[in-house]
């Protein structure tokens, strides 16, 4: 997983960079909340209908997301997760970054996550 500032890097130069790597880039937008990024995340990445919002459920759709990547012959993705400031302090955010990074180990290079600061 790779940190960006969005003082340094906009979301369109990500993801042109994305683009000239031949991947895919899904946004998800900041929230400010541990269950709204949770939700957040289901919707942009197309979760079931019986994800649970809840870290574990995060865990094993991310699984899931990229078991699809790579089954389907889908271009890769990057998943460019826009970062609230106030979420930064929230103790969750270790913990998704955490199951971020193990989605990106499992999926090998069909998935990578960037989580630009905001």
């Amino acid at each position: 997983m790779k940190i960006y500032s969005a003082e340094t890097w906009t979301m369109e130069e990500l993801q042109e960079q994305t683009a000239d790597a031949g991947r895919r880039s899904l946004v998800v937008p900041a929230a400010d909340s541990k269950r709204t990024v949770l939700e957040t995340f289901g919707e942009v990445l197309s979760f079931p209908e019986h994800y649970g919002v809840n870290l574990d459920a995060l865990n094993d759709s991310l699984h899931d997301f990229a078991d699809s990547i790579s089954e389907n012959g889908n271009a890769p993705v990057t998943i460019l997760w826009q970062v609230a400031a106030a979420f930064r302090g929230d103790r969750s955010f270790g913990v998704i970054c955490e199951i971020l990074q193990d989605a990106e180990n499992y999926a090998g290079s069909d998935l990578r996550v960037t989580a630009v600061l905001l």
